[in-house]
């Protein structure tokens, strides 16, 4: 029977690495992120009500949104936080829905498998609409030096963007699956 495996898990935990490796092996892939660049692209609904509510502190120069400065005011401001989920959930949730309905309908052959990587799928209540819940966990000092290092932010904001999820310890009890990618790609 085709499956739809929900991907979560903490910020840089591998998500995205473990959806890659599902796709390797034969998964059809989709990522809510990837979903959330199309929501908040110039001229779209979300985009105009971002704008409206952070203004153009948040915009490049072309006005398409600067995601480094949406994120340093949502990961530093609670309030601001649930504004921008308020405003691009419901179009991000639609979407993954319509992808899943898609694909339930019509799976490519009976023992297909469409992986969606949903970084917030527990903290949305989305589980419902997956069949099983991989969750990619790292422990925390793992994360800190991922995200210092891709990001070039300060252990401290890193560790401060950590907390504002779930913990990763959470979503592990949660979980059918549970990858703990604490090691290097090898």
């Amino acid at each position: 029977m085709a499956l739809v495996l929900g991907v979560t898990g903490g910020i840089a935990t591998g998500k995205s690495t473990v959806l890659k490796m599902l796709s390797d092996l034969g998964a059809l892939t989709l990522s809510a992120d990837t979903i959330a660049h199309e929501v908040l692209a110039k001229d779209t609904p979300a985009y105009r009500q971002v704008f409206e509510r952070f203004g153009s502190e948040v915009l490049l120069p072309d006005g398409e949104v600067d995601r480094s400065a949406l994120a340093a005011v949502i990961f530093t401001d609670p309030v601001a936080r649930e504004d921008l989920n308020a405003i691009t959930h419901p179009h991000i949730i639609r979407r993954v829905r319509e992808h899943i309905d898609s694909f339930r309908r019509s799976p490519p052959s009976p023992d297909s498998v469409l992986a969606i990587e949903i970084p917030l799928l527990m903290e949305c209540g989305l589980e419902s609409m997956v069949d099983q819940v991989l969750v990619v966990a790292a422990e925390q000092e793992t994360q800190v030096g991922r995200l210092t290092s891709r990001s070039g932010i300060s252990p401290q904001e890193a560790l401060r963007r950590i907390q504002t999820q779930m913990p990763v310890s959470q979503k592990a009890e949660r979980a059918d699956i549970v990858i703990w990618n604490d090691g290097d790609l090898d």
